[in-house]
C-alpha cells in the first residue's frame, strides 16, 4: 500500500476529506519521526513497537587484502517489533 492509498483508505473510512486525511496521516509520521529522533519508543497498542537500537561502536574491519583496514562508525536502527493482534491477522 502507498502512502496516497493510505491517505484515500482512512478519508473514506473516517469520512474526512483527502486534504484531511493527510494531514492527519502526515502529522502521524512527523511525531512517529520525531519521537524516535530523541531514542524514545513508539507503541502503538494492537500493532507493534517503533524503537531505536544502537549497532555496535565504531569498528575497524578488514579491507580488500589484509593490509588494508576501514572504519565503520557506529550508528542507529530502527526496529519494529510485531503486536499479537497484527501477527495473528496476518498468520
Amino acid at each position: 500500500m502507498t502512502k496516497s492509498q493510505l491517505v484515500d483508505v482512512i478519508a473514506k473510512k473516517a469520512h474526512l476529506t483527502k486534504k484531511a486525511s493527510t494531514e492527519a496521516i502526515e502529522a502521524l509520521f512527523e511525531e512517529v519521526t520525531r519521537s524516535l529522533a530523541k531514542g524514545d519508543k513508539v507503541v502503538i497498542s494492537g500493532f507493534g513497537t517503533f524503537y531505536v537500537s544502537q549497532v555496535r561502536d565504531k569498528q575497524v574491519v578488514p579491507f580488500g587484502d589484509e593490509s588494508k583496514r576501514q572504519t565503520i562508525r557506529g550508528h542507529r536502527v530502527i526496529n519494529f517489533r510485531v503486536g499479537k493482534p497484527l501477527k495473528k491477522a496476518v498468520w
